[in-house]
């Protein structure tokens, strides 16, 4: 791969992209009916439980999965370790639509969805609440990530402004702009860079106050008082492995060599950070005296085993082995899985591990509520195309032969041969 990057320029209207709009299409039917008729005419919630779905997977866990774009920048741009910069613009590019529709989808689930502009009025702020903090941390940081992913349009458009129509007058104006940006974020790039990673550590935290707040509600296997610390570094945790799972599916999908000579290195990081998180969470069911529930043959306790044993301890063992990590389809594996873990600890937390004082019957997810995730998700991926297919965000594809003796293509070599 080349160190620069550069438009795919692949045709974008496949089988695959005609398959999501449908899927957005849908999605979108169930939300305007939401929108229309209310939240209870597609949905399971109720009294008992106000959240559900939504709450879960397409806030908790789209928030947590957006992870790789401040670990991948606090890496290349804090810790100097710049081998890894040609990453950073596809996770960017991942964060910034994962919080986008992260925010799409807390419109849809919040009830008075028109009041959502309120934390952005000082007369609205309560500094006693946890929700408060991650709506403001959550708004600071998309709008530091639309900063970050400035520079990309720059260089892109930069000198090459053409707009149609009745739009060319403004042609001159947004040339100045690209100048002036072109300028300054270069300076100023490492302040947004350390904002970023500093909100999103506290808004990945807070997620775990909202239910630190709620003791008689919470299974006693996952609530804690360290909850939050909890959720922070399994943000971290899974934030290299959401790098190697887009990386991986890119390549798959623009047929594209895997950038094994980058995310086997990265992957090194790994057991690292899954071993930080599962010696947290041992350690706090020693303390708490929760070893006991792990088996007392519940929904929740084979829920918590499955949640460690699968997305912790399994991908922690693999990536031990140079030969996993040098692997593309062992890497996949490897971070799937943890990629896993953390939905399934979001899920367990959000939905399994909270009962309600006065419930009646467990909640289930009504179609519309799967439709309107599954649509926000294609969403997700249709941009995602596109923006790359336009701007320089996957590392351009060398024209040449790599040199002999680099270990890191026989991965590739092997699958094809």
């Amino acid at each position: 791969m080349s160190e620069h990057a550069a438009p795919l320029q692949r045709r974008f209207w496949t089988p695959g992209a005609f398959v999501l709009l449908a899927l957005m299409a849908i999605g979108a039917a169930f939300a305007a009916k939401r929108f229309i008729y209310g939240i209870g005419s597609i949905t399971n919630l109720n009294d008992q439980y106000p959240w559900g779905l939504w709450i879960a997977f397409d806030v908790a866990c789209g928030v947590a999965l957006a992870a790789g774009g401040f670990t991948t920048a606090a890496l290349a741009h804090i810790f100097h370790r710049e081998r890894f910069h040609a990453l950073v613009r596809p996770a960017l590019l991942t964060a910034a639509l994962g919080y986008t529709f992260v925010v799409l989808g807390l419109l849809v689930d919040l009830g008075r969805f028109y009041n959502i502009w309120h934390p952005m009025l000082p007369q609205m702020w309560s500094g006693n609440s946890g929700l408060f903090e991650v709506a403001m941390c959550v708004m600071t940081y998309l709008t530091v990530l639309y900063i970050e992913f400035v520079p990309v349009v720059v260089e892109r458009f930069g000198g090459r402004v053409n707009l149609p129509g009745l739009l060319k007058p403004f042609n001159g104006l947004a040339e100045s702009l690209m100048r002036l940006f072109d300028r300054t974020l270069g300076r100023l790039m490492f302040l947004f860079v350390i904002a970023g990673v500093v909100l999103s550590c506290m808004h990945q935290s807070s997620l775990g106050v909202l239910l630190v707040l709620a003791p008689d509600k919470m299974h006693p296997l996952w609530y804690t008082r360290i909850l939050p610390l909890q959720f922070l570094l399994s943000a971290i945790a899974v934030g290299f492995p959401m790098v190697i799972f887009e990386s991986w599916v890119a390549s798959r999908s623009f047929r594209r060599k895997p950038e094994m000579d980058l995310l086997a290195p990265l992957s090194r990081i790994i057991p690292v950070l899954l071993f930080v998180y599962l010696g947290v969470k041992v350690t706090d069911l020693a303390i708490r005296g929760a070893f006991p529930l792990l088996f007392e043959g519940s929904l929740e306790s084979g829920a918590y085993l499955a949640e460690v044993l699968i997305g912790v301890v399994a991908p922690l063992l693999l990536l031990l082995f140079e030969k996993v990590r040098r692997s593309p389809n062992l890497l996949f594996t490897s971070a799937v899985l943890v990629v896993l873990g953390v939905v399934m600890n979001r899920i367990n937390v959000y939905l399994i591990a909270y009962r309600p004082v006065y419930m009646t019957e467990r909640y289930l997810p009504a179609i519309g509520e799967v439709a309107v995730t599954v649509g926000l998700i294609s969403g997700l991926m249709f941009v995602y195309r596109f923006l790359v297919n336009v701007l320089p965000v996957l590392p351009a594809e060398a024209t040449s032969a790599p040199a002999a003796g680099i270990r890191e293509a026989q991965p590739w070599e092997e699958i094809h041969a």
